[in-house]
């Protein structure tokens, strides 16, 4: 008698579209090839860059002979919290000296993510979430994983005109029923790279309290919007000096270059200080039930390195550095759009900031750059900025012309 198997109706699950970009564009040979689609980092010569301060504080562990591996407390490390709380929030927000914030060390900003949408959702009972139009891939298939009723979107992207759709994207939070998660971009929103005014935020913060929504911030760039940490952090400070209760999901990724040690940490404001220890509780039983503990590698290099002046210094101009080459590249592939006469306009590509661009490409002309010009991009037409350097940004000015005037949108 044949043996039944458990699994054979198991169906395959569909690709992971910018693993499988990366995948697809390791296997190409062609000499020309370009990846525009990983969610990293490049120098000029199109590499990952390991951040010199990176390197010191790693040698600095390794040599430390008092380091040991047993685990760390569940709620992370307290040394790396309590500053990556500071970085966010400013070293004399009000917040910090009314003992009403705390954090908890995660896997990653992903996870980060997770963890507060969870407790939001079991703990909480909130069982609607609003994210932007578009929004990170995550986003909803966390929300979707942990059964939140109703997962909805709030307009963000005019494609016509290639910039925020502000006005609608009130319109749809005025509409939101009370108690619903509203699901914030920080700084160098993903993926479009345009980010509010000012002067927006604060309209968005007074529809968010009259209408008694959540907002929940995902911080995953801080640094790379402008090169200026405190710049970056503006609309969460905003937002704790109105006095909101909130949740934001802190990364160190981007701005570490600590992508596969998966540093994160979710921090939360709330209105008394006697809360604090209730809702850390409940975290703990979170965390507890989904990795049990956070690795502790990636954590002591960004403890280490924002608790001493010399080297936070250090590593804010590696932020800078990264920051900067990010607009020169913007700059340059606009100027290179623009000269040749590309269809269109393209004045986002520099009002944009961060990592990433939403080209206003469509799928069909995405699909033209991937296999006419081994130009690797997502489908929507996001490009990351830091793939595109000055021995390229020819090749990728052209092939974009050619997408623009003749492949049909």
């Amino acid at each position: 008698m044949a043996a039944i198997s458990w699994f054979k109706d198991v169906e395959a699950a569909a690709p992971i579209e910018v693993f499988a970009l990366t995948a697809a564009f390791n296997e190409d040979t062609h000499e020309k090839k370009v990846n525009l689609g990983v969610g990293a980092y490049r120098t000029e010569e199109s590499k990952p860059w390991v951040l010199p301060v990176v390197s010191k504080v790693e040698l600095q562990l390794a040599n430390d002979k008092t380091l040991n591996h047993e685990y760390c407390p569940v709620a992370g490390i307290p040394t790396l919290r309590s500053a990556a709380a500071k970085l966010l929030l400013g070293d004399n927000n009000a917040v910090i000296k009314e003992n009403r914030v705390d954090a908890i060390q995660a896997i990653g900003g992903t996870g980060a993510v997770r963890i507060g949408m969870d407790f939001l959702h079991s703990r909480l009972g909130y069982d609607t979430i609003y994210v932007s139009k578009p929004t990170w891939g995550n986003h909803k298939g966390i929300a979707k994983s942990l059964l939140y009723k109703n997962i909805k979107e709030y307009r963000y992207w005019n494609n016509e005109k290639r910039c925020i759709d502000f006005e609608n994207w009130l319109e749809d939070l005025r509409n939101a029923p009370e108690k619903s998660v509203i699901l914030l971009h920080m700084a160098a929103h993903n993926p479009t790279g345009m980010d509010p005014t000012q002067d927006q935020w604060k309209e968005i913060a007074t529809v968010i309290k009259e209408k008694r929504l959540f907002p929940f911030f995902d911080c995953a760039y801080q640094g790379f919007s402008s090169g200026d940490l405190d710049k970056d952090a503006w609309s969460v400070r905003y937002f704790v000096e109105q006095g909101f209760e909130l949740l934001a999901a802190q990364s160190f990724s981007k701005n570490f270059g600590l992508y596969n040690e998966r540093v994160g940490q979710l921090l939360f404001v709330v209105q008394k200080s006697e809360y604090l220890p209730k809702v850390r509780s409940q975290f703990e039983i979170i965390v507890r039930e989904t990795w049990s503990n956070p690795p502790a590698h990636g954590g002591r290099i960004v403890s280490t390195v924002l608790n001493s002046p010399e080297l936070y210094k250090e590593w804010k101009e590696c932020v800078k550095t990264m920051a900067d080459r990010i607009l020169l590249m913007r700059q340059l592939l606009f100027e290179k759009l623009k000269a040749q006469g590309t269809p269109g306009t393209w004045d986002h590509i520099v009002q944009q900031t961060g990592m990433f661009s939403y080209t206003g490409l469509s799928a069909t002309q995405s699909e033209h750059l991937i296999n006419n010009y081994h130009i690797y991009l997502l489908r929507d037409g996001r490009i990351n900025m830091c793939g595109v350097t000055t021995k390229n940004v020819d090749y990728v000015a052209a092939a974009i012309h050619d997408a623009v005037t003749n492949v049909k949108a």
